[in-house]
């Protein structure tokens, strides 16, 4: 959600690639509820993050704790970001209550998104929609 947040806020302005500590698969959870708010995710697929993409990135953003902690080490001048979200995907409940999980977190990784782009001076192009259902 992230990548689809931060593709959707930036455009061109960065590149973003997500990746993780394991392959997860494609949540439809989580492509439905960012469908929701106009944001396609449906072509990302799960990656396993490697030295290569480490290599290259200027900023590497972590958004749970079990990667937070098994974050691998990073190369001089890499920054580590940690946002310490809910995986919305250990949700229990009815549907329902499980999307609702999924929408609280897709809402909070676009703010997330939002005040870092903002933070390091890129202009956006897309204002952030709030509080809609």
């Amino acid at each position: 959600m992230a990548e689809g947040w931060t593709r959707k806020l930036a455009g061109s302005l960065v590149q973003v690639q997500s990746a993780g500590i394991e392959a997860h698969g494609k949540n439809p959870r989580a492509v439905a509820v960012m469908q929701e708010r106009g944001v396609n995710i449906s072509g990302q697929e799960s990656q396993v993050v490697t030295d290569e993409m480490l290599a290259r990135a200027d900023l590497v953003v972590t958004v749970c704790g079990h990667a937070d902690e098994q974050c691998p080490v990073l190369p001089p001048g890499t920054e580590k970001i940690h946002w310490p979200l809910e995986d919305p995907a250990k949700a229990t409940g009815s549907e329902e209550e499980i999307m609702d999980q999924f929408r609280a977190t897709r809402d909070e990784i676009r703010e997330h998104v939002w005040n870092l782009l903002q933070d390091r001076g890129f202009e956006i192009w897309v204002w952030p929609e709030r509080h809609k259902p």
